[in-house]
């Protein structure tokens, strides 16, 4: 069994059941972008989170010590046509350098960690059209000089 295999799991068990990954999240005391992403394959568990959550789902025990490994992180390198995905590659593509340049210039020369990060994807009310709001934020990483 491996981590597709176990998401996999996950995904039938999410329409069978109708459970939302916010259900999923709560009932392991955890945010619902880690849970998701760990769910996904991205991230690993802590041990007994991922217990509680294969018991909760009703998944094999085998599937929480897949859920607590270490993920090896590959992701296509090429532009993604789900319309989702695609349109954060296009703020990205659109707007990185930019990005790029108001965190050197407000911080320094540096990154922000996608490793020391946090966020939150919400449904925002607005006169002209409903809004998703995504909340990105990662730790300043300054490059150093030798």
């Amino acid at each position: 069994m491996n981590k597709a295999d176990v998401t996999d799991m996950i995904l039938e068990k999410k329409r069978a059941t109708g459970i939302t990954w916010g259900e999923i999240a709560e009932g392991i005391g955890m945010s619902d972008v880690f849970t998701t992403s760990a769910c996904l394959g991205m991230n690993a568990f802590p041990r007994e989170k991922a217990d509680i959550l294969a018991r909760n789902l009703g998944l094999p025990q085998e599937a929480a010590v897949v859920l607590a490994e270490y993920p090896t992180k590959v992701f296509s390198q090429s532009v993604p046509t789900d319309p989702a995905v695609y349109r954060l590659y296009e703020i990205v593509g659109v707007y990185g350098d930019t990005i790029k340049e108001l965190i050197n210039e407000k911080a320094g020369n540096g990154i922000m960690s996608a490793i020391d990060f946090e966020m939150s994807v919400e449904k925002v009310p607005n006169a002209k059209g409903d809004r998703i709001e995504l909340k990105i934020s990662g730790k300043y990483l300054e490059y150093k000089s030798w």
